[in-house]
């Protein structure tokens, strides 16, 4: 299918991403900005912003959506989470977003590397707010304890979709994931993301806002699927802006605190600007 005009990236001067090209080599750090191929990632870099992506660029799992690679993962690098603290000082970020790759290998799956990172940042950056965004981790008391202002887990897609979507995940998993935040810690928001255009209902878009809901999620993000290569999930229709208007009513109104809904959102797309506009 043809990209409809509202989903052209607007150009972005490559000369105004090199200070954060520069310092993720400097730092050896890797982004879910780059493995996944972010539409928005020349936008986020050219504002000094970046969503760091730990425990390394290889996945456990083969989502037929992502574009993060598939295979057996690295050691996990114990000096990672200085690096990011690192990097967000350089960067002087007052708000920062952390992310990983889904690590089955892991007895934790990531969630003692992750209170790391957020525990090196508040050291050396105590007024930075911390998001992390994690696979579906069941050790989240190690991750509430640590204080991060945000914890989000996406859910993706609606349920009928989750064997050709996300094979190896489970919906109702997650849905006990964004739960248990708030079990742990009411003060912590928890966030979801959904994409459309996967061939998703009407009906069953606003099933998963209930889900969701009842699940105790504070924030959502939507935004429009696109399919990183012919060997992945083919896009089954670009959803007009004016949907996503209508979803975002219909969300607000169901109950979220908070929703962000257009064709070019991502999960920590203007992260930052979503928490502090709150």
């Amino acid at each position: 299918m043809k990209k409809p005009y509202w989903l052209r990236v607007p150009y972005v001067d490559p000369k105004s991403n090199e200070y954060v090209t520069e310092l993720l080599e400097k730092f050896r750090l890797n982004t879910v900005c780059i493995e996944a191929n972010c539409p928005n990632r020349a936008e986020c870099f050219s504002n000094n912003t970046a969503t760091f992506l730990i425990l390394g660029n290889i996945c456990t799992r083969n989502c037929t959506f992502c574009n993060v690679s598939f295979g057996t993962p690295q050691e996990v690098d114990k000096n990672e989470p200085q690096r990011i603290a690192a990097a967000v000082k350089e960067l002087d970020l007052k708000y920062v977003v952390i992310t990983s790759v889904t690590r089955d290998d892991l007895p934790d799956k990531g969630a003692n590397h992750f209170a790391d990172v957020i525990k090196e940042i508040h050291k050396v950056s105590p007024e930075t707010v911390v998001e992390v965004l994690i696979p579906d981790i069941d050790s989240l008391n190690i991750l509430t304890a640590q204080s991060p202002a945000v914890i989000g887990h996406n859910i993706e897609t609606v349920k009928s979709l989750y064997p050709y979507v996300r094979p190896q995940a489970d919906y109702h998993r997650s849905l006990k994931v964004l739960k248990t935040i708030k079990e742990l810690d009411t003060g912590i928001y928890s966030k979801s993301g959904l994409m459309l255009g996967l061939g998703e209902t009407k009906d069953e878009v606003l099933q998963t806002f209930n889900d969701l809901l009842e699940s105790n999620c504070d924030i959502l993000t939507i935004g429009q699927y696109l399919s990183p290569g012919k060997n992945h999930y083919p896009i089954k229709k670009y959803i007009n802006p004016e949907t996503f208007d209508e979803y975002k009513s219909e969300a607000l109104k169901s109950g979220f605190k908070y929703v962000v809904s257009s064709p070019f959102v991502r999960s920590s797309y203007k992260a930052a600007e979503l928490f502090n506009n709150h």
